[in-house]
Formats: structure tokens, C-alpha cells, sequence
């Protein structure tokens, strides 16, 4: 009987983790959001969300997470914006340091600017527990359009995420 239990965990977590990353979320175009939100980590994030000001999509941005030595004229300097367009438009964030802080953090940051709709920017791979993490901090007036990244992970990259993600859903049904 309990081998059966067992087995029966494992099958679901199992064929969780095909669904997982054979149904990896990709890019979207086209589509304006009030602010567009980057959770720093892998390549490619920060990138997107500046293209995605460049094309008119959203006309501000935050970068969640952001290590508290960096300063603003560095950031500037290694991603190529302007003066103009980080006093205008570009945030750091400097108060997260794992998703569960993002989400805390971008919550924050769309509650005191009276944003109604983001493009949420991050790697394929980290994109459904960010959105997880967001659907339990967010106010549920606003709309999150995902917006991945992607990428080519390997295996342990999609088994570490995975597990984290089966993690995050199950303590976050738990409020503590």
C-alpha cells in the first residue's frame, strides 16, 4: 500500500516535470502594460525589458533585485541607457534577493506607482513560479502579461526549478 503511494508521488511528480519544460512559456509582442518588471539572474533579462521601453510597450521599468553595490551610472553603463531615459523611465530595486522577494519587492513597487498592468520579463525556465509568487502578493486588479526569456537550460537547471516551483505552490497554500 504505501509502495503504491509512493509510486503514485512520483508519476505525478514525474509527468509534472515533462508538462513543466515541454511547455516552457516563450516571448510576447505587441502588447502595452503600464510598466514592464525584470527579476535580475540569467542573461537575456535585462535586455528585453529595455527593448521592450525602446518599443513603446510599457513606458517604465523596474529591475528587481538588483545587488546593493551597483549604482545606477553602472547600470547605465553595462546595458547602454541613456541618462535621460534612467531618470525617466528605469528603476532599481534593491530590497529582493530570491523570487519570493521579487514578488514582494515588484507588489511595493506597482502599489505605490498605481500600475494596473505589467509585463513580467524573466527566463523561460523561472518564468510560472515568479507569476506564482506575483498571483499571491499582486492586487488582484492587475493584469501580468508573461514575457520569457529564452533559453537553452540544461537538465539540472529544469530539475532545481521545477522542485522549487512544486515548493512555492505548495507552501504558498499553506499561509503561515
Amino acid at each position: 500500500m504505501i509502495l503504491r503511494f509512493l509510486s503514485a508521488i512520483f508519476l505525478a511528480w514525474a509527468f509534472g516535470f515533462v508538462w513543466f519544460f515541454a511547455t516552457l512559456p516563450g516571448p510576447v509582442d505587441d502588447i502595452e502594460t503600464d510598466a514592464v518588471i525584470v527579476p535580475t539572474g540569467a542573461a537575456g533579462r535585462i535586455q528585453r525589458g529595455l527593448e521592450v521601453l525602446d518599443r513603446g510597450w510599457a513606458e517604465r521599468m523596474l529591475v528587481s533585485g538588483v545587488d546593493l553595490e551597483v549604482r545606477p551610472n553602472e547600470f547605465a553603463a553595462e546595458f547602454g541607457v541613456s541618462r535621460r531615459r534612467m531618470n525617466c523611465c528605469v528603476e532599481l530595486g534593491f530590497a529582493a534577493v530570491d523570487t519570493r522577494g521579487n514578488a514582494e519587492e515588484i507588489a511595493k513597487w506597482v502599489e505605490g506607482r498605481g500600475v494596473k498592468s505589467i509585463r513580467l520579463v524573466t527566463s523561460d525556465w523561472h518564468m510560472r513560479r515568479v507569476a506564482g509568487e506575483l498571483s499571491r502578493t499582486l492586487p488582484s486588479n492587475v493584469t501580468v502579461v508573461p514575457d520569457a526569456v529564452r533559453t537553452e537550460p540544461n537538465l539540472g537547471v529544469l530539475l532545481l526549478e521545477y522542485q522549487k516551483l512544486v515548493v512555492s505552490y505548495f507552501t504558498g497554500l499553506v499561509k503561515v
